[in-house]
C-alpha cells in the first residue's frame, strides 16, 4: 500500500462499501460493514469472513498487528484518507478501521441442537444498540445461540454491529425466523421457553433455571404480546426491589440470562435474591 491511498470519496470501491449502510443493498451483497478495532480483530479470526480491510494511515500504525493479521489471511488492505474514512465510518469519530464482512449467520436447525443450554430469543426488538448489546450480553453468560426473529432488527446494522462489540463472531446467530417455528424447534430440542416480561406472576426468584432454557425478549417500548406470551412454557418477569418503575431491554436480558448462567453452573434450582 505505500504510496497509494483512496482519497476519492466518489470512487467504485468506496461507493461499493458505502452502500453496505443500507439494508437492501447488504441482503443483496451478503455483506455488512463491521468498524473498529475490536469488531474487525474478531471478525479476522473466523476464517474467510473478512472480504476488505480500509485503514488511514494512522491506524495502521496503531493496529498494525490486526493490519498484518488481514494481510496475513491475503485481505485486501486499503489505505484511506480521513475524509474517506469518514465517509465510510458510521460514527462520529472513526476509529480508522473498517472491514467488510460476509454474512455469518446459520439456520435456526445449526443453532439449535439438543445440547443447547442457553439461547436468547430477540421477539420485535427494533432498536440496533439494544439488540447489540443483548447479543453482547448473551455471548458474556455463555448463550448457544442468539435468534433474532422476523420482526426483528437486522443485526448487521452497523449500530447493532458495534454494541454487539465483536460478539457478533463469537456465536451462532440466527435471522429471520418466525417467533412460533423458534419456540417449536427450542421446545423440541428440550428447552424451556421463558418469556421475559413485567406481565409475568413470577419473578427470578421463583422459578427453576437449572435446566436448558430459552429466553424471549420484547419490544423496548410494549414488550411481548399476547400470542407470544402464550407460546412460551412460562412468563417471568425481573423483580424490582426499588422504586424504578422498571429496567430496560438491554438490562433486564442481561439479569436473565445471568441468573440462567448462574444456576446451571452452581446448580442450584432458584437464584438467590
Amino acid at each position: 500500500m505505500a504510496g497509494s491511498e483512496l482519497t476519492n470519496i466518489k470512487s467504485p470501491r468506496v461507493k461499493a462499501a458505502r452502500r453496505l449502510t443500507k439494508r437492501a443493498f447488504r441482503d443483496r451483497d451478503r455483506s455488512f460493514l463491521a468498524e473498529g478495532p475490536q469488531a474487525v480483530r474478531e471478525a479476522l479470526a473466523l476464517d474467510g469472513v473478512v472480504t476488505e480491510l480500509f485503514t488511514t494511515a494512522e491506524a495502521e500504525v496503531r493496529h498494525a498487528d490486526i493490519v498484518a493479521a488481514a494481510r496475513d489471511a491475503d485481505v485486501p488492505v486499503h489505505r484511506a484518507s480521513g475524509e474517506v474514512m469518514a465517509e465510510l465510518a458510521q460514527t462520529v469519530t472513526p476509529q480508522g478501521l473498517l472491514a467488510v464482512c460476509r454474512f455469518v449467520h446459520v439456520p435456526l436447525e445449526r443453532a439449535v441442537t439438543s445440547g443447547a443450554r442457553l439461547v436468547t430469543v430477540l421477539a420485535h426488538v427494533r432498536d440496533p444498540g439494544n439488540a447489540g448489546t443483548v447479543l453482547r450480553s448473551a455471548d458474556a453468560a455463555g448463550a448457544d445461540a442468539v435468534v433474532f426473529t422476523d420482526a426483528s432488527v437486522d443485526p448487521y446494522n452497523g449500530k447493532c454491529v458495534r454494541a454487539s462489540a465483536g460478539s457478533l463472531f463469537h456465536l451462532p446467530v440466527v435471522t429471520g425466523v418466525p417467533v412460533a417455528q423458534a419456540v417449536r424447534e427450542l421446545q423440541a430440542a428440550g428447552l424451556r421457553v421463558l418469556a421475559a416480561d413485567g406481565a409475568g406472576t413470577r419473578t427470578l426468584d421463583d422459578v427453576d433455571l437449572s435446566g436448558p432454557t430459552a429466553w424471549i425478549f420484547g419490544n423496548e417500548a410494549w414488550g411481548l404480546p399476547e400470542e407470544i406470551l402464550r407460546l412460551a412454557d412460562d412468563v417471568v418477569r425481573v423483580p424490582i426491589y426499588g422504586r424504578a418503575e422498571s429496567l430496560n431491554l438491554a438490562t433486564a436480558a442481561a439479569v436473565c440470562l445471568y441468573a440462567s448462567a448462574r444456576s446451571q453452573r452452581t446448580g442450584s434450582p432458584v437464584p438467590a435474591p
